[in-house]
């Protein structure tokens, strides 16, 4: 088929009856794509077999309460061979479709405003991203983890190819770089709100925003070009296979055809907003706007409409309006306007414009490379004089029009100021929520706003006013059957032979240690190393050496910190019945454990040696009892983690961490930490910065008990918290006892667990940790390794 390198129309799909949000490409069947709108459905469109070149309607979608905002294609996988369709409303909700059924499979809850962006990734991973300020990430029915930073509506998210890279843009005129949960950059450029992000390779993205420009970004933070021609807010983007070319639309009434970096091509629409488009497998652009008309494009010859149908999209054209506060065709004044003869010059680039006088009138016309002639867009109407002569003041700022509404009969009145070109749902949803009233009012004012501006184009105000959607400104295997080992093996984390009877006990302890070779290890046909459902707890300790050092630091504190000798004795006492050698030691005593509670509040410089008491003293079901019950666990947990803070004394961090691990022997540490979970994990997980072996381990530890105690657990997000502390951790930890342990955490996250599995490849964790497959000193690392990315085949 002959292609002329112009791209010109194919179709237009009368099909919604609202502005058309959301377009993808669909992964089945072929050619096919998806649109979604503001009146609540979504669409299935279909190549027709009929010669009009057209598409036929194979699905009509609907779930969701209020207007869809986005629409985005989950892969096809083995359950779902022909992939899944993922949109979000202004319900707050996801519904997510196959293509056999008009009705949701599910339903996606917990945005707390409107989804207004989707992005897929591999394995099913699905990033959202909302007016709430937040993106989330799901997997199957779950969402995974929450990602916040921004500081309004997150407009734009999508998921890099490789690495487990998240990106999210905003309304707060930044870009996020996300990893494993967490920000690892903040890209700053743009000049108002992000409003589309689209991936170039793994490691480049483009990005458009209300400042009318696009940029290239290296996911290095630095922007290599930025790309002017909009005149008006860029809503989004779509990048042609080869990875260098793209397009774009926008505001300005445009889709843009940008080639080798220039834009090569400009097609206006009869409609003010293009909100977004797609490009099909076969090179064809959908463009979805807010007329409810959406529109394919093509350069291939034969697909291209009929010459009629070409003749009367440009009469539609030239029949349209264009109000000069959209910002794109300047300030207008009829008495220095040419005349038509202006038209016999030819344009010096494809797209551009040029404003005659045709008697009183003002027409605009654009110049079309292809045919080598100026082509009507429509007729101007309304000049800055009449803009400011219609404004009416409220609250300093001019509005076209300042509502007065009553929602409750007999109550206040309240002021509504509206501008033509905003969006009637925001500026209703706006209003209600400044005035603190309930959302079911959202269509009544919204219909109100359309029903009393009829007859005015809709679509967001010039770039100096408010954003119609962000209002600009304003605004986280099991083994089989159990497998000996040798005699002479040894417990990683202890380094003490492992008896026969801890073999027999438990599934996970019989691991490789230094005296079992590799090639023994890759022979076994057991996992000797993962899941590890036991805690692991830091048990070595010399009390005299730890009560010589507390006595010398009293010896030298302050007076009004100095402890008496009956709380040294007590304190000496408690440390010899949690650390005897055999159970004929007497039991710590209420008052003791009340004594070391005190003393653990000592000066942050000295309190050291207390903590490490309390360390060894949390292992003693009597203490842990006491100290991790459900009236005083949370004190001891806000003060583990206040002596945890970056800026606080290493000692304390690392005892702090250990005591929390060690928490983990008692029934009573276990339900404490595991109600306190989010926080610990988030505190502790700041650590793995510190330069600090001691507290690198300690950390991972840490990581590891919480993954064992929710291995038979289906808490997905709470494994996801995990997934991402561990790789987080191992981006910067070094000392390879606490490399292993993190792994034997990864490992005991995903066995048995097939999301957790799809979670952990969508983090990118299988890229990450293939560099210690080769690590043999100690062998436990390499072949621990290997085992987790089997797992993750």
């Amino acid at each position: 088929m002959a292609s002329c390198n112009s791209y010109k129309l194919r179709c237009s799909i009368p099909g919604h009856e609202m502005d058309v949000r959301g377009l993808a490409a669909a992964a089945f069947p072929e050619g096919a794509f998806v649109s979604v709108s503001r009146d609540r459905t979504g669409r299935i469109w279909v190549p027709s077999p009929s010669p009009d070149k057209g598409f036929t309607e194979m699905h009509c979608l609907s779930g969701h309460a209020n207007f869809i905002s986005c629409v985005c294609i989950i892969a096809p996988n083995e359950t779902y061979p022909r992939g899944l369709i993922a949109t979000g409303g202004n319900d707050n909700n996801i519904c997510i479709f196959t293509l056999d059924r008009p009705q949701p499979l599910f339903t996606l809850k917990g945005h707390k405003n409107t989804v207004c962006t989707l992005s897929s990734g591999k394995f099913g991973t699905l990033l959202s991203g909302s007016w709430d300020t937040t993106a989330k990430v799901w997997l199957n029915e779950n969402c995974m983890m929450t990602l916040q930073g921004h500081s309004a509506a997150v407009w734009a998210v999508i998921i890099l190819p490789e690495q487990g890279l998240m990106l999210s843009g905003s309304a707060d005129k930044t870009i996020k770089l996300w990893k494993a949960g967490r920000c690892e950059k903040t890209f700053t450029g743009h000049e108002d709100c992000v409003r589309g992000l689209a991936v170039i390779s793994n490691t480049e993205f483009f990005s458009c925003s209300n400042d009318a420009t696009i940029r290239r970004w290296l996911v290095t933070g630095d922007c290599v070009q930025v790309y002017y021609s909009h005149t008006n807010y860029i809503y989004s983007l779509a990048v042609f296979p080869n990875g260098q070319d793209f397009i774009s639309t926008g505001e300005d009434r445009t889709l843009r055809i940008w080639r080798k970096g220039e834009c090569t091509q400009t097609i206006r629409l009869p409609a003010q907003s293009v909100w977004c488009c797609c490009i099909l497998p076969n090179g064809d652009i959908v463009v979805g706007a807010s007329d409810g008309i959406i529109r394919v494009f093509t350069e291939v010859e034969d697909r291209m409409a009929s010459a009629e149908d070409l003749q009367a999209f440009e009469d539609e054209l030239s029949n349209a309006t264009i109000d000069p506060k959209t910002g794109d065709l300047g300030d207008i004044k009829l008495e220095d306007l040419p005349g038509r003869e202006h038209l016999n010059e030819p344009g010096n680039r494809d797209g551009q414009t040029r404003l005659i006088k045709e008697g009183q009138k003002v027409e605009a016309y654009q110049w079309s490379v292809s045919d080598d002639r100026w082509m009507k867009i429509g007729d101007v109407v309304g000049g800055s004089n009449e803009q400011t002569s219609k404004s009416v003041m409220y609250e300093g700022k001019e509005y076209d029009y300042v509502f007065t509404i009553d929602v409750n009969e007999g109550g206040p009145s309240m002021k509504l100021p509206y501008n033509v070109s905003e969006d009637p749902w925001l500026t209703a949803h706006n209003f209600l929520q400044k005035n603190d009233l309930s959302p079911m009012f959202l269509d009544q004012v919204a219909n109100f706003i359309i029903e009393n501006t009829k007859g005015h184009v809709v679509g967001p105000a010039q770039p100096a006013g408010g954003d119609p959607f962000t209002g600009s400104g304003r605004y986280i295997p099991g083994s089989g059957p159990n497998q000996s080992a040798p005699v002479g093996v040894a417990d990683p984390f202890t380094g003490e032979p492992l008896t026969e009877r801890s073999r027999r006990e438990s599934k996970t302890n019989t691991f490789g240690g230094g005296a079992y070779s590799s090639a023994a290890l890759r022979q076994m046909t057991t996992n000797i190393y993962f899941p590890k459902t036991d805690g692991v707890t830091f048990e070595q300790a010399n009390a005299s050496q730890i009560m010589a050092k507390l006595k010398e630091l009293n010896g030298s504190a302050p007076h009004e910190h100095k402890l008496s000798e009956e709380i040294l004795e007590s304190l000496e006492q408690l440390l010899v019945s949690v650390c005897g050698p055999n159970s004929t030691e007497p039991l710590p005593s209420i008052q003791q454990i009340s004594v070391l509670w005190k003393a653990s509040h000592w000066p942050e410089d000295i309190v050291f040696p207390v903590l490490d008491i309390m360390r060894l003293a949390v292992r003693h079901p009597q203490v842990n009892q006491s100290l991790c019950g459900e009236a005083e666990g949370v004190q001891l947990c806000n003060h583990l983690l206040n002596l945890m803070r970056p800026e606080g004394r290493p000692a304390n961090q690392m005892l702090a961490l250990r005591t929390l691990c060690n928490c983990f022997s008692g029934r009573h540490g276990r339900a404490l930490l595991m109600a306190q979970r989010e926080m610990v994990l988030s505190r502790a997980a700041d650590l793995s910065t510190v330069c600090n072996k001691n507290i690198h381990i300690a950390l991972a530890t840490l990581v590891l008990n919480y993954a064992g105690c929710l291995h038979s657990q289906p808490d997905l997000e709470a494994k996801a918290q995990c997934l991402s502390v561990a790789s987080r951790a191992l981006e910067t930890v070094q000392d390879r006892e606490a490399v292993f342990r993190l792994l034997v955490a990864l490992g005991t996250t995903i066995a048995s667990d097939q999301t957790a599995q799809d979670l952990a490849r969508s983090l990118g964790v299988s890229s990450q940790i293939s560099k210690y497959t080769s690590v043999s000193d100690p062998a436990k690392v390499g072949e621990c390794c290997r085992l987790v990315l089997k797992e993750l085949q």
